[in-house]
């Protein structure tokens, strides 16, 4: 019989704490502020935390006590910007195993995926967890909801080295563990009896996939990382079994001989057929780019940075300047005189020369990696160097337009007052839409993106997809907020989702499309459905 989780339960506070809390709740509800209200009312000596305030509030809803009351709870969050962009991400390691690539940038710690070290945020939850699949997500749905996050809209990003490079039969089961704890169902039977059991597995992952589509944590995105040299037609295929929706490779560099300088294994024109499959696959793609090469001057990483829009033109990109690490082979080069990092002045006047210049219709989610600045040997440490970077644009009094500059996040929305933009642009193989509804001051309140396919598409055998437009993604952006419930505004539930694919299919008709598609999450399935929408064999479609 498959165990159910009650987060409310295992939160449950003794008697004493929980009254002291509700005291600091009520002087928080008279508009006290929170750090006074926390100091104000002790247990056992101490002030209360944050995460005490947010396990009473939840215990006395769930009583009966107390009514929901939105207002309240936003103010007692922890870190209000982790669901800003309108879900909640979850991040889960798969277990140490061998890399194809060689490159020479990368840690190679034997206890961690290759690229990983045991320290970092996430990774540290995945040596904890034994990099369990089930109990990494069960401890991260926890740990969330105990700091006043929902978590009904999981986005799933799964890290560690090359995932293509695992055998399919671990993949399957990983992803398999990570529905099962998402669904709240602790059935263990392919732990140990049918691992290497694939078609077992398959079939197994596809019920845990259905339950999801009302599960209490609905997946709304399932993110895995790979190499341009695994994207492969029958690769497409295979991760949609998955139910994987965006990728995420490591472009590096946009020139062969510093590719080739840094071990890389692929070339620039494997990059560009790896973007231009998965495009016509539908899927989000996130690219990786890393200034500081071997090879690398400052002037050459300007003029690197704009191939990335000339034909790949990914959704999403992650700027991760190299880092000088004792246990990669880079710093033997290093020690021999032959490697020079930046400093952290030289970087930060790089980016904020290169950051102006993304185009809307990208997001940029990292500046820098996550990497303990104890590792690095010589070169920038700051992990703040987001936060540096828009300082240095704000004396240049410049500005970034990327959607992540540009999300509403948490402002109010008045849906009366939004413009929609059709921001068309030509990527590798097909015609893009950037459809976006944007606020007065240029703010970003919800997107769809509509890939409109050449007429020689590089995504054989997917049935689902000939003859049809696909939208890649349709984002809704605001504090994440549970499935059903409503928030005067909130762009979250207005019915920007709706007006968008309404336009989609507009533009799809006009230019002479006869079907749709869709690259539906899992948990997200039965909204499309509502929306006329069926059942293919890996996407849902719709006959226009």
């Amino acid at each position: 019989m498959a165990k159910k989780h009650n987060w409310r339960e295992l939160r449950a506070l003794p008697p004493e704490k929980l009254a002291q809390a509700r005291l600091a709740l009520e002087d928080i509800r008279r508009g006290k502020p929170v750090e006074a209200a926390l100091h104000a009312h002790l247990y056992n000596a101490a002030p209360l935390h944050k995460s005490a305030l947010v396990a009473a509030y939840h215990q006395l809803v769930a009583s009966g006590e107390w009514q929901a009351d939105d207002a309240l709870l936003a103010r007692i969050r922890l870190k209000p910007v982790r669901t800003l962009s309108g879900v909640t991400t979850v991040t889960v390691l798969t277990k140490p195993y061998p890399c194809p690539g060689q490159c020479i940038f990368c840690p190679d710690d034997v206890r961690m995926p290759k690229s990983y070290l045991p320290d970092e945020p996430g990774a540290a939850r995945a040596v904890e967890n034994d990099f369990d699949p089930y109990r990494q997500v069960t401890s991260r749905l926890e740990a969330l909801t105990s700091v006043g996050h929902p978590t009904d809209k999981i986005e799933l990003l799964i890290l560690g080295g090359t995932f293509s490079s695992y055998r399919r039969d671990y993949q399957a089961w990983f992803v398999l563990r990570c529905f099962q704890a998402l669904n709240e169902s602790s059935d263990e039977t392919f732990l140990e009896d049918r691992r290497r059991d694939l078609p077992a597995l398959i079939e197994a992952l596809a019920r845990e996939q259905q339950v999801n589509e009302t599960a209490p944590h609905r997946n709304v995105g399932l993110v895995v990382e790979t190499r341009p040299d695994e994207i492969t037609p029958d690769e497409l295929a295979w991760l949609r079994t998955l139910g994987v929706t965006k990728v995420q490779m490591g472009a590096q560099s946009l020139d062969d001989h510093i590719l080739e300088l840094n071990r890389r294994g692929h070339t620039v024109a494997d990059l560009h057929r790896a973007v231009a499959l998965l495009r016509a696959g539908g899927f989000k793609i996130v690219l990786h780019w890393m200034p500081n090469l071997l090879g690398a001057t400052l002037d050459s990483d300007r003029a690197d940075f704009p191939r990335l829009w000339d034909g790949l033109c990914p959704d999403e990109i992650k700027i991760y300047p190299t880092q000088l690490l004792a246990n990669a082979p880079l710093y033997e080069i290093w020690q021999r005189g032959e490697y020079r990092p930046y400093s952290t002045g030289e970087l930060v006047s790089l980016i904020a020369d290169v950051k102006p210049t993304i185009p809307r219709y990208c997001r940029v989610n990292r500046v820098i990696r996550d990497i303990p600045s104890t590792h690095v040997v010589e070169g920038n440490k700051r992990t703040s160097l987001r936060q540096d970077v828009h300082a240095e644009l704000a004396r240049r009094g410049t500005r970034c337009n990327c959607i992540r500059c540009r999300e509403v996040r948490g402002e109010p929305v008045e849906p009366a007052s939004l413009r929609l933009d059709d921001l068309v642009y030509a990527a590798d193989g097909a015609e893009e839409h950037f459809l976006s509804f944007v606020t007065p001051e240029d703010k970003i309140a919800g997107f769809l993106r509509l890939s409109l396919p050449g007429p020689n598409s590089p995504a054989d055998g997917l049935r689902d997809l000939e003859g049809a437009a696909i939208i890649r993604e349709v984002h809704v952006y605001g504090q994440s907020l549970e499935v059903g419930r409503e928030r005067p505004g909130a762009a979250q539930h207005a019915g920007l989702g709706t007006r968008l694919l309404a336009e989609a299919e507009r533009i799809a008709r006009e230019k002479g499309y006869r079907r749709m598609a869709v690259i539906a999450a899992v948990g997200t399935r039965l909204y499309y459905l509502e929306r006329g929408f069926e059942r293919g064999e890996l996407y849902l479609v719709k006959n226009l």
